[in-house]
Formats: C-alpha cells, structure tokens, sequence
C-alpha cells in the first residue's frame, strides 16, 4: 500500500513504532501488571484486564491529569485493589492528578485524598476523605436522615 507523501499523520498510525516508544510501553504494560500478556489480542482480555490496558493507553502520552470516570465499574473485587494501587503508584510516583468520578465507596475512600460530594447537582461537601465521609449532609443525603 502506497500513502500519499503529504499524509503524516496517516503514515504515523502505520509505522513501525520507534524502539522508544517501544520500550515505554513494556514498561507501561508492567507497571499495569499486564507484561506477560503483551503479546496478547486485547479482545482475548478479561474486562478487568482491557480496563488496565487502557489505563496504560492513557498513561503513554505522560499526561499531568487524567480524569476517570467509573474505572472500577464491572471489574471484580480483586482487580479493583490492584487497580487502586495502581492508580496510587501513577498519583505518587508518576506525579500524575487523578479526578476520579466514582460511586464506589471503598474505592473512594481508599484513593482519594480530596473528595467532592454532590448531590443533586449541588456541592453538599468538600475536603478529607474522612471528613466527608463523616459529614451530617452527606450521611443524610446517601444514608437517609436518622
């Protein structure tokens, strides 16, 4: 197949990658924990498993921000751990923010250091995990009034 010399970004998607880019990915697929799959067709992944690989798509342009929303959605209980000390390893070691938009709890709670609680549209609380979670509006809004 011949591409039209003008056509860069065209012949970007078709190259060979560089080596760099290359080796940036093995260690994106390891720090995922999906190196001894990289031969594999994504398809052939569990769910849990194609959401790593995503996330490791996501990381290979070395972004400052990353907004995720619902990444534990659908994944069973033992991914989801690896997931969160992953997503920490990326926050603490790669100096990447996280905004995260979750409904799970746990997830929340063991990964977010700020949180933002919303209900309705409307802010009912802000700051430290414990704090809000702690909070009389939000303990009222998702748990009922006692």
């Amino acid at each position: 197949m011949s591409v039209p010399q003008g056509d860069a970004s065209l012949r970007a998607m078709i190259a060979r990658p560089a080596a760099e880019d290359r080796a940036h990915a093995e260690e994106l697929l390891a720090f995922v924990g999906l190196a001894s799959k990289r031969d594999l067709p994504a398809g052939s992944l569990s769910f849990g498993q194609q959401k790593l690989l995503e996330f490791a798509m996501a990381l290979m342009n070395e972004p400052r921000l990353l907004l995720l929303d619902e990444p534990t959605a659908g994944i069973n209980p033992t991914l989801i751990n690896g997931l969160i000390e992953r997503l920490k390893r990326a926050r603490d070691q790669l100096g990447i923010t996280l905004l995260v938009i979750e409904h799970n709890m746990r997830v929340v709670m063991n990964l977010a250091e700020h949180i933002y609680c919303l209900a309705h549209g409307e802010l009912l609380a802000d700051g430290p995990p414990e704090d809000v979670q702690n909070d009389p509006r939000v303990v009222a809004a998702y748990l009922g009034a006692h």
